[in-house]
Order: C-alpha cells, then sequence, then structure tokens
C-alpha cells in the first residue's frame, strides 16, 4: 500500500478512500469469519487486525485530507 501523497488531486484520494474502505470491510468479515471458527492460525488472525488497523488510520488521513476541518460545518 503505497502511502499518501497530499499533492494529490481530490478526485484520487477520494478513489484511494472508496478502495480502502472496501479493503477495511472485506478484512472485518474475514476476521469476523476467523473468530467464529476456530482458527489454527493465531499468527494470522493478529496479521488481518493489524492491517485493518493500518487501513483505518490511513482511512482516517485520507479524510482530514479531504476535510481538514469537519467541525467547521457544525
Amino acid at each position: 500500500m503505497e502511502p499518501t501523497d497530499a499533492t494529490e488531486p481530490p478526485e484520487a484520494l477520494q478513489a484511494r478512500l472508496v478502495d480502502l474502505r472496501i479493503e477495511h470491510r472485506d478484512l472485518d468479515e474475514a476476521i469476523n469469519r476467523l473468530t467464529v471458527t476456530p482458527a489454527d492460525d493465531q499468527l494470522l488472525l493478529r496479521r488481518l487486525k493489524k492491517r485493518k488497523l493500518l487501513i483505518k488510520d490511513r482511512i482516517s488521513a485520507l479524510e482530514r485530507m479531504l476535510d481538514p476541518n469537519p467541525d467547521e460545518y457544525a
């Protein structure tokens, strides 16, 4: 996963945000499936959870880049 570049146009950032949200949702589903069935591979489960957190952080960073002050409109 490539780092986020603040010089990219908003459309590119928005597209990356959509992709990250899809990947985050897919990881959430995979983690849920692994926790429902007894998983022999706890390392895989930990790696998926770590990846999900990384993606969540990148989603937050992209959202801040696209709307740096969301409270301004409240």
